[in-house]
């Protein structure tokens, strides 16, 4: 598969470029490409939705920034890339661009005169760093609208219709020329529906939508992270005069884990071991976040020493190889000493010619002193 271009290079603006001069840009792009422009042309549909693409990232201050730092790769891992499925998801979300250039072929696909697709939805699930390695199911309960049951969706009071626009003659649209050219605009009477509802619904007051909650069921893939986003096609707002559903957008936040830090698809662990263990050798079990394994600890290891076990990280959302889990070791040293333990311990001191404190009496060897009267 060819690799992306920089959305920079797609808009011809900088790096540096203002929120502006990114907008004009790609309105240049947008019209000169526009399908309505160049019927049959291919490859012209193609440089119109990478225009809309680059714009939809360098126009949200977040998504640039991300892209700035990361590249196309971030904007994969995070989900935060653009959201186009045809062009008519271009056209919706960039009507202002187009508006009032008289292009006839700006109306989503699959929507007729007076249709609207449904707004999107944005929701959140959180699940724990366990559920996002294996991937899960949960279920949401979300607050949407649907099609009024009372009139069908059409707005009009049951045994009424609505009535064609007298100002756009129920085209939805109305043209105005200014000199050699012909401007269309959306009808400001009946905004682009081509009808006019006299007697509206009493249950929807015209809108042709009322409220439900819904629940529903979230697939979570495995190796997903916090800031990325699952979206549920079609279960949006309903649409306006038919129009198809809007989606929702699901955010995912992972809770963090008490022994597992995360960074990107790699996790990290800390043991402790004891200075014979880190000195003789020894086979510990870690933890995995499925499981456990063995790991060898050679002799002679230094605290902070940190050893790799390869793809035993998270998992790849988008397929590639799972991360890999790094093992640090931590020096544990006791508070507390038995008195074999002590002596075996100042042996040791002498056998290093290491210099350490004195044996400090407890409370309680000096209360065995005064009590045999062999306190000095």
């Amino acid at each position: 598969m060819a690799s992306k271009r920089d959305h920079y290079d797609v808009l011809g603006v900088a790096k540096d470029a203002a929120v502006g001069e990114i907008k004009k840009a790609y309105k240049k792009l947008a019209l000169a490409n526009h399908p309505d422009r160049n019927p049959g042309d291919d490859d012209a549909v193609e440089r119109f939705k990478e225009a809309a693409e680059a714009y939809e990232v360098l126009n949200d201050p977040d998504k640039r920034d991300r892209y700035d730092r990361y590249g196309h790769a971030g904007l994969e891992r995070s989900g935060g890339g653009a959201q186009f499925h045809d062009i008519g998801d271009i056209f919706e979300q960039f009507s202002d661009i187009f508006e009032g250039f008289g292009f006839f072929g700006s109306r989503p696909r699959g929507e007729g005169r007076g249709q609207r697709r449904g707004s999107h939805l944005r929701s959140s699930l959180t699940i724990t760093l366990v559920e996002a390695a294996r991937g899960c199911e949960h279920e949401i309960s979300v607050k949407r609208s649907k099609t009024c049951q009372t009139c069908g969706g059409t707005g009009a009071e049951p045994g009424t219709i609505a009535e064609a626009c007298d100002y756009c003659g129920g085209q939805g649209q109305v043209v105005q020329a200014q000199g050699f050219f012909r401007v269309q605009t959306t009808c400001p009477a009946c905004r682009g529906s081509g009808h006019v509802i006299r007697h509206k619904c009493t249950a929807c007051a015209g809108s042709g939508r009322e409220s439900e909650t819904v629940t529903l069921a979230v697939k979570v893939p495995p190796g997903v992270d916090t800031g990325m986003q699952l979206c549920l096609r079609g279960e949006g707002e309903s649409g306006q005069g038919g129009g198809p559903r809007g989606d929702l957008f699901v955010d995912i936040r992972v809770k963090p884990h008490s022994l597992f830090e995360r960074e990107g698809s790699h996790l990290t662990c800390r043991i402790p071991i004891t200075y014979t263990q880190a000195t003789l050798g020894a086979t510990l079990e870690v933890p995995l976040i499925q499981g456990t394994k063995e790991l060898e600890i050679p002799t002679g290891t230094q605290p902070g020493d940190v050893f790799r076990l390869r793809s035993q990280g998270m998992p790849d959302p988008h397929g590639g190889r799972p991360g890999d889990l790094h093992v640090e070791v931590q020096l544990v040293v006791p508070k507390h000493l038995e008195p074999d333990h002590e002596e075996l311990l100042r042996q040791l001191a002498e056998h290093e010619k290491t210099q350490v404190n004195p044996h400090h009496k407890s409370w309680l060897e000096k209360l065995k002193e005064l009590v045999t009267g062999d306190e000095e």
